[in-house]
């Protein structure tokens, strides 16, 4: 028997994982899979703004060779103007690193940084490819929590007891994925101090910085951070809606001095793998120097806006959930209330979701959470299809808490099947394969 690496063996992606899998083949068989697991904004009608495109496209001439390691000037020299806008002092385009799309520079990043054993704290709930790539590279995630109780905002002081010292790092994400909290400054002063006095990197991922809601005021991290190294990660795919132009980059900012050789560890990263992807480059300096079409999708009116609204509003008439409104983000991570469910398994309810209503969510232990009690889902759709969704979720529920009180045991039991727009009707093809793919407990195998 062929084996897959050891070093996978504590790694995992479930957003795109056996879920996500059992969706595609629901659709092979000609159901149609409503996908809220995953912020794709191209799936649900969003276009890139035409100014990107036709910036990649009159540039292509200019695409067609390698660039260099770190990417081409034009887009690094807008990023540092972006920076300088923010607030952000002391940045030139050579502590500007472009990658192919964000996700390949958290790699990188960690790569160039990690020893055997050395520990990152990450947030929980995390966007998993956090600890995905902290695991990959050698290190340890150690998760510092993010309570629903205090709508997922992290104490500084509560992050400060988990340091040891094997920390090397500590992971800030702003606006957050999942959850869409949006940090005070005040508590970002506090991981920032607490970075500085125990020389920790800080990697702050800040993809979804334009996107917040109701007067949420994004800080930052980069402005706060002096005394010690900040990386800010960032990109195209969510603000400018560009996801399959694979442009993301990272700026390396506060005390570059004394940083040189893990700088030059990843421009030879950067190197190994010759250059990000050409032509989606010449779309960055369009981007960030352009109008910021984002603005009309965020306000009231919008439709990011008006969709977020059709969540909370559904939760609001919902009897058996419950959530943090999100400020920011494209995403809510909705609970369950347990006085309703107090075995509630998130990962069976996924599942049942998808088999008898056909709509795909992410859930909560997907991102690194020690409960079982949460699922997250996009706001992308519209406002008409995320009503039809959490009518869907409710019958669910509804037929759980039916279950309970009939004495059924778990809340794995079916409830009836939906015959959502475009299915074949209630007998789905394959859908009684579930003990294929969860154990009685609920686990995937």
């Amino acid at each position: 028997m062929l084996r897959s690496s050891e070093g996978l063996r504590h790694v995992r992606y479930e957003i795109r994982g056996r879920l996500a899998r059992r969706a595609h083949e629901l659709e092979r068989l000609g159901y149609e899979i409503i996908s809220l697991n995953i912020g794709n904004p191209g799936l649900f009608g969003f276009r890139t703004p035409e100014s990107l495109r036709l910036a990649m496209i009159e540039n292509l001439a200019n695409a067609e060779g390698y660039c260099h390691q770190k990417g081409i000037f034009p887009a690094r020299e807008a990023i540092v103007m972006h920076q300088q806008a923010r607030g952000v002092q002391g940045v030139t385009a050579d502590e500007v690193f472009i990658g192919n799309g964000a996700s390949e520079l958290i790699d990188l990043t960690l790569r160039a940084l990690l020893n055997d054993g050395d520990e990152v704290l990450v947030p929980s709930p995390d966007y998993p490819l956090w600890t995905a790539a902290v695991t990959l590279n050698r290190g340890r995630a150690v998760h510092y929590p993010c309570r629903p109780e205090n709508g997922f905002i992290p104490d500084p002081e509560e992050i400060a007891r988990l340091v040891t010292p094997q920390t090397r790092a500590i992971v800030v994400i702003n606006p957050n994925n999942p959850t869409g909290a949006v940090y005070p400054r005040a508590v970002l002063e506090g991981i920032a101090r607490l970075a500085e006095s125990r020389h920790l990197v800080v990697f702050s991922d800040e993809i979804y910085d334009q996107i917040v809601y109701d007067g949420a005021q994004f800080v930052p991290m980069a402005t706060l951070v002096r005394d010690t190294l900040c990386a800010t990660l960032s990109g195209l795919s969510k603000v400018y809606r560009a996801c399959g132009y694979r442009v993301g980059w990272v700026v390396f900012s506060g005390r570059l001095r004394g940083a040189g050789d893990y700088l030059s560890a990843l421009e030879l990263l950067s190197s190994l793998r010759l250059c990000s992807n050409v032509p989606g480059q010449w779309a960055v300096q369009t981007a960030l120097g352009g109008y910021q079409s984002i603005q009309e999708l965020i306000l009231p009116g919008g439709w990011l806006y008006e969709s977020r609204r059709a969540i909370l509003s559904a939760i609001a008439e919902s009897r058996y959930l419950e959530v943090k409104p999100p400020a920011g983000a494209m995403y809510a991570f909705i609970g369950v209330k347990t006085d309703e469910f107090a075995d509630f398994d998130d990962q069976r309810f996924a599942l049942d979701l998808l088999e008898q209503k056909h709509v795909l969510v992410a859930p909560g232990v997907s991102f690194n959470v020690p409960y079982r009690t949460h699922f997250r889902v996009t706001n992308l759709p519209d406002a008409p299809i995320l009503k039809r969704v959490f009518a869907r979720i409710e019958e669910v529920l509804a037929g759980y808490a039916a279950s309970k009180r009939g004495g059924s045991k778990g809340t794995g039991s079916k409830g009836p099947d939906a015959k959502g727009p475009g299915t074949k009707g209630s007998d789905a093809k394959g859908s009684g394969s579930r003990d294929t793919i969860v154990e009685a407990s609920g686990r995937f195998r």
